[in-house]
């Protein structure tokens, strides 16, 4: 059995395998490889001729890892590597280098492969001496290279020196320029600097010193930028025609934020040219590889030509984030926009202090949320306030575009955009003044194949979106040739033989079915049983049947218990179930002690049944033998990253948020990771749709930048961390029993953009995880492929699909438009509604009572309402930065079901009412599932304020008069 010294050592190299892989000098190390037998050797030395080095040195690497280990074989490893001309693969093993010297070395050898080609005409023999005589290649290599020029010629022979040049310590290439410029190799040495020939200048220095106006110990500003490409590129005032590439390759910034210049990469440049033409277009590239930055330099230029030609330019950028607005704000248009324009954010966390049409108009750029756009259209539409009209607008650029689909707010207003566009025919057939559009961008990194099976509807997504954004093309590059591929694996789990804590809760559960003579369909601890029972507690509420809705909202509960128990630790999912027992029990008991809130016999029931199982679950969750095995293999892969590398950088994505804040305090309380120096820290969503409470917009930002600055070094997220969040490059992801769509899995592949990044996908029972992503890598595939079948299109085929998609959309709007009228004369009349309470059963009001506070708020003002609900206090509720807020909860007196909460408007406290938290009848019909008030074809009355304040002031001055 492997000691854990050996399995520390195996994980190592396998760590930095992909590093080792381009660096060993497979047939000078074996030689020294004194442990490993001679089958086994010859077996690699076999794979050297026949697949070339890195495949010997993927194989020698296999070997070594599975062994069998003798004691010092590790140390015999590096010994070999050192002797055999690979002292920096050596160096990976037991002093890898710094980022930034990682960063400088690999764009160099990057360059030398890049231009290898090109190089070949140097004078091998002279360059082969001086090089070995400065001790930049060894005998061995010395003997190899002449031997490959005697037999082969002098181009073979600079190939095989180049091959052995780059596997040296630095600063390697700093010195190997010295070398060319002795051998009187000029030529040579301007393609690899990018030094114009004839230009006399010195070689550059490895390091950059600074100059005497720069504080000592700090690198030039210029400097940081450039992570070490400075030494080349202050060579001339051109950069190499390829560093474009390679620097990509190796994550740099192109221009710093800090100037109002701005420059493309060729790959960019090359995707944006129609964009700049004035066309509307869709940019598809991905994550990490600068769109947004692509369309702050689109941006420019459409504000400059505007500007030029005299007209008013005006650009709205849309995201689907409320973070996004600030990070696009001030990451990228700000700072290399702000000196020319003038730009603003708006998102639902802003406090306006003027409207938005107003900032609209009083600023060149908006970055904003769809929403609110859409809010601002619609008012213009209507009349009733001061709007925005797309006419307003000159550029309009969609972030994260494929979200472009029914039902979402960018959906909405491209349709807005389409009407238009097809009534500007018209107009234009019947010589009118047509109404002016934006031009339309769009940004993703995947626009996805939607639920298709097969090609053909792969390719009819695409088109539906193209369609939708108006695009004339969907600009791709294919950037594999420099774009860093994670290593990817899926670890399954074995379902454990034993789990006597899911047991109990399977046989709580099973008594509850009992009580309330149920009979479930699928089994425990899977979505397909929670189905059914939000399924049973709808048609228990419809029915008025107390009994089953209650047992059937437990039921839920004890089975989300059962699925968190398969991801996180046993007393962690206790610790949920007593949270819902404690707040249950809560319920049923009033603030005011005079007032008695009735407890049910099947309440009774459900308390004592989980107090006498309560002590069992406790002594069974302290027991480490019985943990998930899931947990186990994600300490595993947490542990190998870390350990593996110098810098670890990494992100973990899960399902809900309860399991991305129990996990990031499985691991604060775990000594071993926090001996390996992790700093953990979670991330999720801003909504407050969950029990959890909410992270707002500053809290995510804040650890986010804790995360780029190295402060955390490893994140537990939900999916809000999937796509658009500038997350720095990291070294893994690791998606932890949650796998959704291709897009999600392309989105979060790209957050591990660092060399040598891994992907990892970590099973959980009954997640069905390992066969969703081999479905999405099917899918990604088959989406690339639609792509190019549609960019192989003529024109005029791929124009006329377009029409025929947006026309056909057009028609779908008018169709619904048409419902929602029939729907709307079709109003029932309020007082043919009534609300019950969804526990017990009780009337409460009816539609009569009910009024609307800004199209959005149900209230009941009533005062016989009043004395029906019980108030308590809600701390986790969020403080609302508009006219209202919220004070506590409100609940039914009788039964202490939550029914909604008290507001605070303009100085009046509320009554809000949840429709959820009713059974609606309507004409004596019970309706099972109302989960928002627009389910109910009742047009409610704005709430009269002034009536209402009227009435309270008149009642508080006779009671001043009475006393």
């Amino acid at each position: 059995m492997a000691s854990e010294a050996d399995e520390g050592h195996e994980h190592l190299i396998d760590g930095v395998r992909y590093k080792l892989k381009g660096i060993i000098a497979v047939d000078q190390v074996l030689p020294y490889l004194h442990f490993l037998d001679q089958e086994r050797k010859d077996q690699i030395k076999q794979k050297l001729i026949t697949d070339g080095d890195r495949a010997a040195a993927d194989l020698l690497i296999d070997t070594v890892i599975k062994g069998p280990h003798e004691k010092g074989w590790f140390r015999a490893f590096i010994d070999a590597l050192s002797h055999g001309g690979s002292e920096l693969a050596a160096d990976y093993l037991t002093k890898p280098p710094r980022p930034e010297e990682e960063a400088e070395n690999d764009m160099y050898v990057e360059l030398i492969r890049l231009l290898a080609p090109s190089l070949a005409g140097m004078k091998t023999t002279v360059v082969c001496e001086l090089c070995f005589s400065d001790e930049l290649l060894t005998a061995d290599d010395k003997e190899r290279i002449l031997a490959e020029t005697n037999n082969y010629g002098n181009g073979r022979g600079a190939q095989e020196l180049l091959k052995r040049i780059i596997r040296r310590r630095p600063p390697w290439f700093s010195e190997f320029l010295q070398v060319l410029l002795r051998a009187e190799e000029r030529a040579v040495y301007c393609e690899l600097t990018g030094t114009p020939p004839g230009k006399d200048e010195e070689p550059p220095s490895p390091k950059h010193e600074p100059a005497q106006n720069e504080p000592a110990g700090e690198e030039s500003p210029q400097a940081k930028e450039s992570n070490g490409i400075q030494e080349i590129q202050e060579e001339s005032a051109e950069p190499h025609p390829h560093l474009h590439n390679i620097i990509y390759l190796m994550g740099v910034s192109p221009s710093s934020p800090e100037k109002a210049e701005i420059s493309l990469w060729d790959y960019q440049m090359e995707v944006a040219k129609p964009a700049l033409e004035g066309k509307n277009i869709i940019i598809c590239l991905p994550t990490g590889s600068g769109k947004t930055r692509v369309a702050v330099y689109i941006t420019k230029e459409h504000l400059d030509l505007r500007r030029a030609e005299g007209k008013l330019g005006k650009v709205v950028v849309l995201v689907n984030k409320v973070p996004l607005v600030e990070q696009h704000y001030a990451k990228e248009f700000t700072p290399y926009l702000k000196h020319s324009y003038k730009v603003e954010r708006v998102s639902g966390d802003s406090q306006l202090k003027i409207s938005f049409a107003k900032i609209v108009q009083r600023n060149d750029i908006i970055i904003c949320t769809a929403q609110i756009l859409e809010n601002y259209l619609e008012r213009a539409t209507s009349g009733v306030d001061e709007g925005v009209k797309l006419s307003d607008l000159s550029l309009m650029i969609i972030d994260e575009c494929h979200h472009t689909q029914k039902g979402e707010a960018y959906n909405h207003i491209m349709m807005r955009y389409l009407k238009q566009k097809h009534k500007n025919k018209k107009l234009k057939k019947e010589q009118k003044e047509i109404v002016p559009l934006p031009q339309i961008l769009g940004l993703t990194a995947s626009p996805g194949v939607g639920r298709a099976a097969r090609l053909e509807k792969a390719k009819e997504h695409i088109l539906q979106i193209c369609a939708n954004l108006d695009a004339s093309q969907i600009m791709t590059r294919s950037l594999r040739d420099f774009k860093r591929e994670p290593r990817k694996s899926i670890q399954t789990v074995e379902d454990k033989k034993q789990d006597p804590f899911g047991d109990v809760i399977k046989r709580i559960m099973h008594e509850i079915h009992r009580h309330a003579e149920l009979n479930p369909t699928g089994d425990l601890g899977t979505q397909v049983y929670e189905q059914w029972s939000v399924q049973k507690e709808r048609q228990a509420a419809k029915e008025g049947d107390r009994k089953v809705r209650v047992c059937a909202e437990y039921l839920r509960q004890y089975n989300n218990g059962l699925i968190l128990r398969n991801t996180i630790r046993m007393h962690d999912a206790l610790s949920l179930l007593n949270n819902y027992y404690e707040e249950q029990y809560k319920k049923k008991s009033a603030p005011d002690e005079e007032q008695n809130i009735q407890i049910t016999d099947t309440e009774r029931f459900l308390f004592n049944l989980f107090k006498e199982n309560k002590k069992e679950l406790e002594i069974l969750a302290k027991n480490p033998e019985y943990e998930n095995e899931s947990l186990s293999k994600l300490r595993t892969e947490i542990l190998k990253e870390f350990s593996s590398r110098k810098q670890a950088r990494g992100i973990i994505f899960t399902k809900t948020r309860h399991s991305a804040i129990t996990l990031n305090q499985w691991i604060e309380e775990n000594p071993k990771f926090d001996d390996i120096g992790i700093k953990p820290a979670y991330v999720i969503g801003g909504g407050d749709q969950s029990d959890v409470k909410p992270m707002t917009a500053a809290e995510q930002k804040d650890v986010l930048k804790k995360f780029s600055t190295g402060e955390v070094n490893l994140l537990v997220a939900t999916t809000v961390a999937e796509e658009g969040l500038d997350i720095p490059a990291c070294n893994f992801v690791i998606r932890y029993g949650h796998v959704t769509n291709e897009i999600a899995m392309i989105q979060s592949q790209g957050r591990g953009r660092a060399e040598d990044s891994t992907y990892t996908v970590v099973d959980v029972k009954n997640s069905g995880v390992a066969e969703k992503e081999c479905v999405n890598e099917h899918r990604e595939d088959m989406m690339h492929k639609a792509i190019e079948k549609i960019k192989a299109l003529s024109q005029a085929d791929y124009d006329k699909q377009i029409t025929e998609y947006q026309l056909q959309a057009i028609m779908e709007i008018r169709v619904r438009q048409n419902r929602q009228k029939k729907k709307v004369m079709k109003n029932v009349n309020p007082a043919a509604v009534k609300f019950s309470c969804r526990h017990c059963n009780k009337q409460v009001c009816t539609g009569e009572d009910i009024s609307i506070i800004e199209d959005m708020h149900r209230v009941n003002a009533t005062v016989d309402f009043r004395k029906l609900f019980i108030q308590r206090e809600n701390s986790s509720l969020q403080e609302r930065l508009v006219d209202y807020e919220t004070n506590g909860i409100i609940a039914c007196k009788d039964c202490g079901q939550p029914w909604g909460s008290m507001m605070m408007f303009r100085g009046i406290e509320l009554p809000c009412l949840l429709v959820k938290n009713f059974v609606v009848n309507i004409n004596t019909e019970n309706i099972s599932k109302c989960s928002k008030w627009s389910d109910i074809p009742v047009k409610f009355p704005a709430f009269d304020y002034n009536e209402y304040a009227s009435r309270v002031i008149e009642i508080d001055s006779d009671d001043e008069e009475t006393n």
